[in-house]
Parts: C-alpha cells; structure tokens; sequence
C-alpha cells in the first residue's frame, strides 16, 4: 500500500468558500489524491503534528494567519519542518506554507513592499527550473492563481529560487533535493480564486481595485496544477 501524503493545515478558507470544503479538500482534490492517500492535521487548531516516518510526503496549506505574528502553533510547525526538511522528507508548502517553510529554514518573510497580490497572475520561471522535477518542461511563463499580502523577502540560505513576476521576487524555491515552497496556489480553480476576489472586495476597493473586473480576468492554472501534482508523483518516488 502506497504510503499516505501529511497534510498540515495551517487556516482555513474564508467563511464564504468554506461550504466548499478546506483548504486541505482543496488540495487533495486537485492533488489527485483519495480520501485514504491523504492525513489532515490541523496545526493552527493545536493538533500534535505525527512523527513523520510512514509519510511519502507532506503539504502545507495556506492561511490567513501572518508568519511574522510568531504564534505558538506556527513556529511548533516550523520546527517540526525544519527537522523533516534535513531529514530528507519531501515537503511543499503553499503560500502561508511557502513562507513556513522559508522561516523554518532561515529566510525572511515580511509584507510585501508592492502590496496585495490577488487574481491570476503570471510566474515566470528562472532557468533553474527547467532542471528541477516540479517545473521541468513547464512554458517559461505560465498562469496561477495568487492571493497574499507578505511574501518571501530573502529565500533561506542555500535555497534555488526558481519562480518570480514583478510583484514577488520570490515565487517559488527549493531548499536541498526535496523541500519547494510556491507562493501560488496550485489548488485554486477559478471558482476558488473569484470567491476569494469577491470576499475581498472592499480591501481591493480601498486599494482602489475593482473586484469585478479582477475576477472576469480569472483564467484557468492548468500548469501550476501541473506542479501540485508532480510533487505528489515525486514524494511517491
């Protein structure tokens, strides 16, 4: 039997997508992933985090928590990654767990200085990438859907940036053979992303953003998909 994948939530959706389930549904589902080849473990709620052995992988979900905030949970996770990550394990974190990550493994996280990144933005990969197992193939540029206002502001030591547009520098890495963090959010379908854009509609109107037109630019992320599912097909290896 394949070993399971972990998946440590670190938040939940806002109220108006969570009748779509977590973000953990979320990502299992776009994963590719059965109900019995996946953990939850709500770290943000207090759960213990496992011992890792038995686990081909893990995934870290996104948040509307703040790295820097420091809270209890957060830097018990951050801890517990940072020993999987030299242990070898197979880790991606996404967004809140991109920056996790990051922190765990001594980067910086902090707001953004350009703002709010939100809707379908363009990643353009470094040539780094083009050898890396997850982007491998990938077009040089290509969709995904982004929500967030901090960021990685200085990728951990020894870390491979391999992603960037012209909001965030840093909009994936990878730190040794098997830990990558990605800024966007390879689980959102559209649907997701203009839920999100809706729920945050008087931020982007203060912002002096229209939310109606970002969300008619939504488009689908078949590429950033991609990338969810070849780590999983990575971790299996």
């Amino acid at each position: 039997m394949t070993a399971p994948l972990l998946i440590i939530e670190t938040g939940q959706p806002v109220a108006s997508m969570r009748r779509h389930g977590s973000f953990a549904h979320w990502i299992r589902v776009a994963a590719g992933l059965d109900r019995d080849e996946a953990v939850v473990v709500d770290a943000q709620r207090g759960d213990d985090l496992p011992a890792r052995e038995g686990f081909a992988g893990v995934l870290v979900t996104g948040s509307a928590a703040m790295v820097t905030e420091r809270a209890d949970w957060s830097e018990r996770s951050a801890d517990w990654l940072r020993e999987a990550a030299h242990a070898g394990l197979p880790l991606l974190g996404i967004c809140y767990g991109h920056q996790l990550i990051a922190h765990a493994l001594g980067g910086e996280v902090g707001d953004n200085p350009n703002g709010r990144e939100m809707g379908t933005v363009r990643i353009d990969l470094h040539d780094e990438a083009h050898a890396d197992p997850l982007f491998t193939g990938l077009p040089a540029g290509f969709p995904a859907q982004a929500t967030h206002l901090q960021s990685v502001l200085r990728p951990p030591p020894g870390a491979v940036v391999l992603a960037r547009n012209g909001h965030d520098a840093c909009h994936a890495f990878r730190w040794g053979d098997a830990a990558w963090g990605v800024q966007f959010h390879p689980e959102f379908s559209g649907m997701h992303m203009r839920g999100y854009i809706r729920a945050r509609a008087d931020a982007l109107a203060r912002e002096g953003r229209c939310h109606k037109r970002l969300a008619g630019e939504v488009s689908a992320t078949p590429h950033a998909r991609a990338v969810l599912r070849r780590f999983v097909r990575h971790a299996r290896r």
